[in-house]
């Protein structure tokens, strides 16, 4: 039986990782197992000199009692350090990828580690299920603020980044009023419109421009014009930073989203090619509205500080359900998957099928009809 459990985060942070910390914790010292904490991802193994704790911190129930609800995760998150790509400087002083994942494992076994719960987001899913296909026992809890991972109905992180998502275009909404302009806001969302579409009704945005949805700027810039006539002289856009324009048919080419690769620098496609992420898309359609319009627009690009500020009820009692589900399934002999949320259970799946892909808005998604009916544009049809 499994008596001592490691827990890790992947890079990036997203909002309620204590919870799910917690929620292993508590779980596990139900059943008398010892939870410890690798830092940085697998970077307290990997680096031990580095931490003045060796890299391993003990997880105990009393500090998870004190950290639970604060903002910044435990044992800290990693710095895209890949097991099987680790950097280092060879006898020549250069830099050089080295395939570590094998000394791993034997570090795992060494510190006496029986498995890992690791709480990863897209890109770092297919690590976990390299380690485990090499050996490791381990099962992952789905983070994203961007609810993209394909095998949930619902990453925790998400509904904390959507409520203040929200929050803030009600203000820029304001803003625009106030100064007789048209917002264009940009909000995260690489490959998945979930964020841009759910938060974009909530404030009752006029336009939204998703992945999924290749836009038509002279179409976008008809519907905002149609209301400007009269008294009404701002209006709100919002647009996921993977959006991108209908590429002309000379132009197109195959539209697999992962074909360019899950980068940290990759982003949304325009005319067919990768972008540079954070703000490019916030930019190019605020200028494109101005000049098809001549009425004067500001970009803002809200980017990871949606990410930031408290953990909504929902993420922490969600975090706390993940966490502790992964214990279960590590209590039932499971290994190699993931916790996901289908309503109304939390099951595990394999990590098999929860790699390499991308929950997307479907075209009969509820969302996308609740956008249309409510008048608001979404760059298909004037």
């Amino acid at each position: 039986m499994t008596c001592r459990i490691a827990v890790n985060l992947s890079s990036g942070f997203d909002p309620g990782l204590n919870a799910v910390i917690g929620g292993v914790v508590s779980a596990a010292s139900k059943l008398g197992w010892q939870v410890v904490g690798i830092q940085d991802g697998f970077e307290g193994l990997l680096f031990p000199e580095r931490y003045p704790s060796g890299g391993i911190v003990d997880l105990s129930p009393e500090l998870m009692d004190r950290m639970i609800g604060a903002s910044g995760p435990v044992i800290g998150t990693a710095t895209k350090v890949d097991p099987f790509r680790v950097r280092t400087i060879n006898a020549e002083n250069q830099v050089e990828e080295v395939d570590r994942s094998d000394e791993l494992i034997e570090l795992v076994r060494k510190n006496n580690i029986d498995a890992v719960i690791s709480v990863v987001g897209t890109r770092a899913l297919s690590v976990i299920f390299k380690l485990h296909r090499k050996g490791l026992r381990t099962v992952a809890v789905p983070r994203s603020v961007e609810n993209d991972i394909a095998a949930t109905q619902l990453s925790f992180g998400f509904n904390s980044a959507l409520s203040r998502t929200a929050e803030i275009l009600e203000v820029a909404r304001e803003a625009a009023r106030s100064a007789r302009q048209i917002a264009v806001v940009e909000v995260l969302g690489e490959y998945s419109g979930w964020l841009a579409l759910q938060s974009g009704i909530a404030a009752c945005a006029d336009a939204i421009l998703i992945p999924e949805i290749p836009y038509d700027i002279e179409k976008v810039a008809a519907r905002i014009r149609a209301k400007l006539q009269g008294n009404v002289t701002h209006a709100l856009v919002v647009v996921a930073e993977g959006a991108h324009s209908v590429v002309p048919q000379s132009d197109k080419r195959t539209a697999n989203p992962l074909k360019h690769s899950l980068s940290p620098l990759a982003t949304g496609h325009e005319g067919g090619h990768v972008i540079e992420r954070s703000g490019y898309m916030a930019k190019k359609i605020a200028s494109d509205l101005q000049k098809l319009m001549n009425h004067e627009t500001y970009p803002l690009t809200l980017g990871p500080l949606v990410k930031g500020g408290a953990t909504t009820a929902v993420d922490r009692q969600l975090g706390i359900a993940y966490g502790a589900a992964a214990v279960r399934a590590l209590h039932e002999n499971q290994s190699g998957v993931m916790t996901a949320f289908v309503p109304p259970e939390l099951k595990f799946v394999p990590l098999s099928d929860a790699i390499n892909k991308i929950r997307t808005v479907p075209s009969n998604s509820l969302f996308l009809q609740t956008a249309r009916s409510l008048g608001i544009c979404l760059g298909d049809e004037s």
